[in-house]
């Protein structure tokens, strides 16, 4: 009997396949959440700055 050890060349590229399938989902995901991130971060610096103004102008 021969005793076959390991992944053939087919599964490892179906593999490699459904991770970058996975990858092209995710990506921009990520990128959508940073970009919301980045702009709450601008809106309480920019209120931050406002309160700042505001209470040496009393």
């Amino acid at each position: 009997m021969k005793s076959t050890k390991g992944f053939t060349l087919i599964e490892l590229m179906i593999v490699i396949a459904i991770i970058g399938i996975l990858a092209a989902i995710a990506v921009p995901q990520f990128n959508e959440y940073r970009a919301k991130a980045n702009d709450s971060s601008a809106v309480a610096d920019a209120r931050n700055g406002i309160t700042a103004v505001i209470s040496n102008l009393r």
